[in-house]
């Protein structure tokens, strides 16, 4: 198992992930969490899946009662994965120029129009 390669998508990911690091979620919750497309999300849980980051469990069918849906496969971060994710995210904040970094926690602020900095 080799880690994943730390893109900005998985990082955003496991910082997602993180938040709430014992916490399940599915496909979608990540997709609203991140903002990423889905089409982005499920090869990034896939990846981190086969590097035993996350693991999964598909929705038992009496959980759905009768919402009239497919059912859903549930990820979390393993104990394993939450600790390697938290060890990759500050290696990759540290790699990161120094101009580029912000506070953990911050957003970046638009520009004001005129300003010279």
């Amino acid at each position: 198992m080799s880690d994943p390669r730390m893109t900005l998508q998985i990082q955003a990911v496991l910082r997602a992930a993180l938040s709430e690091p014992t916490r399940e979620w599915y496909g979608l919750q990540m997709c609203d969490a991140t903002g990423l497309p889905s089409g982005t999300i499920y090869p990034i849980i896939s990846r981190l899946e086969s590097s035993g980051w996350l693991e999964s469990r598909w929705e038992d069918p009496h959980e759905l009662a009768g919402e009239g849906r497919p059912r859903r496969r549930y990820y979390r971060l393993t104990e394993d994965g939450a600790e390697r994710a938290r060890v990759a995210l500050a290696k990759a904040y540290q790699q990161r120029p120094s101009s580029a970094r912000l506070p953990l926690g911050s957003t970046p602020r638009p520009a004001t129009p005129g300003a010279s900095g």
